[in-house]
């Protein structure tokens, strides 16, 4: 019965330090770290403007206006609800998904001025897994660039140097593809400074 209570206490004793150690001290150490060597993305990749934080360079928003930078389409609840995240789930042989990048793909076009047979990027006719990416392909952005030049009197050079500023390349220079993020973007567009 001895030998039970030492195996008993053994466990228990265990336990109760990989407890300790897995929900106590290894979070506090990452979060702690992360604040240190990251503190812009480990508070949230927050953007402040004048009033306060406006949102964040993770998250997309709906920008509506010829003025604006576009973002890939949502499927996240009613259009860029980050409570409800997530994609379509409609597959390649999908009528609906057909439907709908049918019709995105026509307004994407009249809203930019490109003939009606002009190729369209991906992106801006498809959700992202979240519904929520803010980043966008530079083609995306480049088709983008003449109608938000106009909109806003500026040169399609000031534009394109805009874009470029906010453009990122692959992940470790091999993984994905080059980005923009729209909602920095527009920030700087609109004199947010993000």
């Amino acid at each position: 019965m001895k030998k039970l209570f030492e195996i008993a206490r053994a466990a228990l004793l265990s336990t109760l330090g990989l407890v300790l150690l897995c929900c106590g001290i290894y979070p506090l150490l990452v979060w702690g770290v992360g604040h240190a060597l990251f503190p812009f993305q480990a508070r949230g990749s927050l953007l402040q403007g004048k009033g306060g934080v406006w949102g964040s360079s993770l998250i997309a928003q709906e920008f509506k206006g010829a003025g604006y930078f576009h973002p890939r389409p949502s499927a996240a609840g009613n259009g860029y609800d980050a409570m409800n995240s997530g994609g379509s789930n409609l597959g390649p042989m999908s009528q609906k998904l057909y439907d709908s990048v049918t019709i995105t793909a026509k307004a994407y076009r009249d809203e930019n001025g490109l003939a009606a047979d002009a190729p369209v990027p991906a992106d801006a006719v498809t959700a992202s897994g979240s519904g929520l990416d803010p980043k966008i392909t530079p083609a995306n952005a480049q088709l983008q660039a003449a109608r938000v030049a106009k909109a806003r009197g500026l040169s399609l050079e000031a534009i394109h140097a805009k874009i470029g500023l906010h453009s990122q390349g692959r992940t470790l220079g091999f993984m994905g593809e080059p980005t923009v993020n729209v909602v920095e973007l527009n920030a700087d567009l609109d004199g947010l400074n993000p």
